[in-house]
């Protein structure tokens, strides 16, 4: 028997719910041996609602029981600023491999972090290296002062250093998303364990393993090295015995905060799934966008639909901050836009991902509140464009309530930028915690979007 490697990624949420972290940290364990290396591919500190708290040090839970071999950064693990990253990475137990993350002239925390790593396990030399998505400075503020370089370069130059250093087989620890597939056609690596995309993954492209367990602490993939193809399979936590220790170290934590708070009672239970973050109008975008302009007294309001994190489990039943926290697990704040009809009939534009490219070309990018929008996809226009019922006229100013991330985020809605800013409210999750108390939750897909 060859050496196994084990992979978690995305984590996120998963730390917000005691039974599931226990499992997936009982899941781990179990699954590790003398034949083993357990490896994370980012994101496996923030978001989430300790996270927000604990500047992600809740993940040193984790961590300090399962005691993982590598990981590299995915571009929420800058959410809190570069020092509360450094102050993980210091007192994690794994070694950081970072290629393509740099801070000035030097590698980001070179001194704690290396590009590139080798380990024998089971008699066989296998080779490490790590790269984040080169778009991570322009979508995480927190991460702006650092240099995201080419990771195909990155890669390129680590597999020729681990071939010469003997490595039988070359790994990438990768939170890149979709150009996983291109790294895989440009690289001659053996496996790229993913992250970024949620979506579970096994397939090979080009002779490349590639693999991603999916997200929030739910699956985990295991892969062999048996001298032959490296093959892959996932493994669920829902049956393993929970590490006591880490669920109660997370109960413990919960509790702390006050985040227990049950604000609200759902009775139909609210779906959280990709569709319903990427595919329309739903309940729970409803929910958030609903909730914006009501604190914001706005006359739209607008959520994208990545801030909406997805998860298997339904929002339902008694409802508290925390869970209100996991749905929008961001330290942004609220504001409100101000725009011209025009511009908002191309934030509408913005909103598919045949105009912008952000994710897949199928996607709605935009939950809405206060506004009916209908979408021809064959002309890729905006067909029709109604506020409070009323059509909408180019020249008249609106004042729309959203993150704001999207204010300064040219990846997502660039019609938004930091001049729209009139005004400023709570965090996103306060507000929604205020609605929840004051409001209610009982959302109902009423037409606001529809994509022809």
């Amino acid at each position: 028997m060859g050496p196994r490697l084990v992979h978690y990624s995305d984590v996120e949420n998963a730390y917000d719910d005691p039974d599931r972290i226990g499992r997936l940290a009982g899941t781990l364990q179990s699954l590790d041996g003398p034949d083993a290396l357990l490896v994370g591919t980012g994101d496996n500190t923030a978001p989430g609602v300790l996270s927000l708290v604990t500047n992600g040090r809740q993940a040193l839970d984790l961590f300090s029981a399962v005691d993982p071999a590598f990981e590299t950064f995915g571009n929420h693990d800058f959410d809190h600023g570069l020092d509360a990253t450094r102050d993980v990475v210091e007192a994690s137990p794994q070694t950081w491999l970072t290629a393509n993350v740099r801070n000035g002239d030097g590698r980001f925390l070179a001194d704690e972090t290396a590009q590139w790593a080798v380990r024998e396990v089971a008699g066989t030399r296998i080779g490490f290296v790590g790269v984040t998505a080169p778009e991570t400075g322009a979508a995480s503020p927190a991460a702006e002062p650092l240099t995201f370089t080419d990771p195909f370069d990155a890669v390129a130059d680590a597999e020729a250093a681990l071939r010469n250093a003997g490595a039988e087989y070359v790994v990438v620890l990768s939170h890149l998303g979709r150009a996983d597939d291109d790294l895989a056609r440009r690289s001659d690596v053996d496996v790229i364990l993913g992250g970024h995309v949620h979506q579970r993954r096994i397939e090979r492209v080009d002779g490349t393993l590639l693999a991603r367990p999916g997200s929030n602490g739910h699956t985990v993939v295991t892969v062999a090295l048996d001298g032959t193809e490296p093959t892959a399979e996932f493994k669920t936590v829902d049956d393993a015995a929970p590490d006591e220790r880490v669920a109660g170290a997370i109960e413990d934590r919960l509790a702390e905060t006050g985040l227990d708070e049950v604000v609200a009672t759902v009775e139909e239970p609210i779906s959280r799934e990709r569709m319903d973050t990427y595919g329309g109008e739903s309940r729970i975008g409803n929910v958030v966008a609903d909730a914006y302009r009501w604190a914001m007294d706005t006359d739209v309001g607008l959520q994208n639909g990545g801030g909406v994190r997805e998860d298997e489990t339904p929002l339902s039943g008694d409802v508290t901050v925390a869970d209100l926290v996991s749905v929008v697990p961001f330290e942004e704040p609220v504001v409100v836009a101000e725009v011209t009809g025009a511009e908002l009939r191309t934030l509408c534009r913005q909103a598919s991902g045949q105009v912008v490219p952000y994710g897949e070309p199928d996607w709605w990018n935009a939950h809405l509140s206060g506004l009916e929008v209908v979408w021809d996809r064959e002309s890729r226009t905006v067909e029709r464009l109604h506020v409070g019922g009323e059509p909408v006229d180019p020249e008249a100013t609106y004042t729309v309530a959203t993150t704001d991330y999207l204010l300064h985020t040219p990846v997502e809605f660039p019609v938004l930028t930091g001049t729209h800013r009139v005004d400023v409210g709570a965090l996103q999750y306060e507000v929604l915690a205020e609605y929840a108390r004051a409001e209610g939750i009982d959302p109902s897909v009423t037409g606001r979007v529809v994509r022809r």
